[in-house]
């Protein structure tokens, strides 16, 4: 949550409503700079430089900002001596930082099992499976409209991945970009921090795309990579270089930055999401360079059987961030990629990573990648109040942490501002809202935002997970509504755009508008580019309609999703020490 001057589009088009109006809700603003002041007991754990846990203490909010952090026996900071403190009887940490999550894919189910072993990015997308179960139905989501001409699933979508973020402990991730029928493009803003619009001037704007003409010329990538002040997020060599292995296609598309002998396309801006192709003397290079990477271990281990070389990441300095990826091949929300990326140090690297470490990825070291670090990632005075608690203050917190489940979270907070968490503690902090079960227990979701988005406003978790229920369910029937004849002539459609710009998603993996996610460098001869071309329909192939069936809406929780579990254990690309040992961590 931030505080940028009141202006949007609206996802729907039309005038701008008043989110407060809609849904009958007193007109005093969600502002964290008039709100109250907020003390919240508990332990500590800070992730600053000196990894600092203070067993029992409080955490004073004021204005959406951390002013201080300290010893519970410590007298109050000056304003604080009136305010009661909320206990929240557990383990305070940072609030969650993902570098890497395509939201708008995250209604789905997992894509069970994987058809085969992959070797790289370009493979996979080719299976038919895929357009039926992939791409296929976020297409029929993403055009479907209701009788008026407006996206009528949009709005439910944000809805639900938004809270499918916060119940797993996550206050930021990346964006959903939206494209409007007038040519315009922008990113959402919603509950959660999105890493690519931030509207606040100490946390910078990172950028995860960039325009063909870049992309595909060398010089021009790096120049482009010249002017990023902040922070690239580009996935990079997505597939494997197998031991024994010299070099392979997912390994050439890193090789590929290499401009001129010993000049790289890289710099301290650049992030490169999975890396999973690199050898050790490659993350050589990228440290030399400033670069640093995202790690989705679930997502490389399901389709190609293993993952980056992250020992030799770390042992070449190289930062490392974490994210799940979407759902069709990847963890439900962050919570549950942390206990991959355990459970992968543990059994495959033998205890390279310490928890502590997997708990920095997502909180300070994510911070530093995306140059936040002055402002995020660790609970300090004068940082933004973006937390995340869970049950109990025994015991090693890193630990605990990795081995807390979905129903152990107790209170997620963006800017101050309680957006989730037990309905008593919801309740203490004057955040009562919709109520919800997870995993059998009751929980408390506050999404009101008068800086949001209005149509995103009038809609909660129970109304959008209806209407996704129901969409998934008659994807046939959608598709065939979108392939009816009579699409409006170019002119009504220029229209349209002048009288009423309408967004729909912006479907970087399905359609291709003029901007790519990773760069595509020639590798081997002038028009042979890296990495996967996107796959767009053919005359020849099948409609929708005759393709899709019914599927289900992926549930927001492992805790409420009992086959999600049995599916990775029957995944045969996923080792099975990780298979087994996922399952009993939940």
């Amino acid at each position: 949550m931030s505080t940028p001057p009141r202006h949007w589009y609206p996802l729907a088009g039309g005038p701008t409503h008043d989110a407060a109006a809609i849904l009958g809700q007193r007109p005093t603003p969600v502002d964290p700079l008039s709100g109250p002041k907020i003390a919240l007991g508990g332990r500590l754990v800070l992730m600053d430089d000196a990894f600092q846990v203070l067993p029992d203490a409080v955490l004073y909010i004021a204005k959406g900002r951390i002013v201080a952090a300290q010893p519970r026996a410590d007298p109050p900071p000056s304003g604080f001596e009136s305010t009661p403190v909320t206990a929240t009887h557990g383990t305070v940490f940072p609030g969650f930082i993902e570098l890497h999550n395509h939201l708008a894919y995250n209604a789905l189910p997992l894509w069970s099992p994987v058809p085969r072993l992959y070797q790289d990015r370009g493979q996979w997308p080719t299976h038919p499976d895929y357009r039926r179960l992939i791409s296929g139905p976020m297409t029929v989501i993403g055009e479907h409209r209701d009788d008026a001409g407006r996206p009528a699933l949009l709005a439910p979508l944000v809805r639900y991945v938004e809270c499918k973020c916060l119940l797993g402990g996550c206050t930021t991730s990346q964006g959903i970009m939206l494209n409007s029928n007038a040519g315009v493009q922008r990113f959402f803003r919603g509950i959660l921090r999105n890493v690519e619009h931030t509207a606040q001037p100490d946390l910078s704007d990172a950028d995860a795309r960039i325009a063909d003409v870049d992309a595909r010329d060398a010089r021009k990538f790096l120049a482009r990579l010249a002017k990023e002040h902040s922070c690239f997020l580009l996935h990079l060599s997505e597939g494997i270089t197998r031991a024994g292995q010299a070099t392979s296609t997912a390994r050439k598309h890193f090789l590929a930055l290499e401009v001129a002998p010993d000049q790289w396309a890289l710099n301290d801006t650049f992030a490169g999401i999975h890396a999973a192709g690199l050898l050790p003397e490659d993350f050589d290079v990228l440290h030399r360079h400033g670069g640093s990477m995202v790690w989705s271990p679930l997502s490389n281990l399901l389709l190609y059987g293993d993952t980056a070389r992250v020992d030799a990441a770390r042992a070449a300095r190289v930062p490392i961030g974490l994210g799940s990826d979407w759902s069709p091949s990847g963890s439900k929300n962050l919570l549950g990629e942390m206990k991959v990326a355990w459970l992968y140090s543990h059994h495959v690297l033998h205890d390279f990573f310490a928890p502590r470490d997997i708990v920095a990825m997502v909180t300070r070291d994510a911070a530093a990648i995306l140059k936040w670090q002055s402002a995020l990632g660790t609970l300090e005075a004068g940082k933004h109040a973006d937390l995340c608690v869970i049950d109990g203050a025994d015991g090693d917190p890193y630990d605990a942490l990795i081995h807390a489940r979905e129903t152990q979270v107790r209170l997620v907070m963006i800017e101050g501002v309680a957006r989730y968490g037990r309905t008593t503690l919801m309740h203490a902090l004057h955040a009562d809202g919709e109520a919800l079960q997870v995993g059998g227990q009751p929980r408390t979701l506050f999404l009101r935002d008068d800086d949001g988005d209005p149509d995103v406003a009038a809609v909660p978790l129970s109304t959008a997970t209806r209407a996704l229920v129901q969409a998934l369910h008659t994807l046939p029937a959608l598709a065939r509504a979108l392939e009816a004849p009579g699409v409006p002539h170019a002119a009504r459609l220029l229209l349209d755009a002048v009288r009423r710009p309408t967004w729909s998603l912006a479907l970087d993996e399905i359609r291709d508008d003029g901007v790519d996610m990773r760069p595509r460098l020639p590798y081997e001869r002038p028009g042979d580019f890296t990495g996967p071309r996107i796959l767009m329909a053919k005359a020849t192939s099948p409609p929708l309609s005759s393709l899709l069936g019914s599927i289900e809406l992926d549930p927001l929780t492992v805790a409420d999703d009992p086959a999600f579990l049995a599916r990775i254990a029957a995944e045969p690309n996923v080792p099975p020490a990780i298979r087994d040992g996922l399952a009993q961590l939940y």
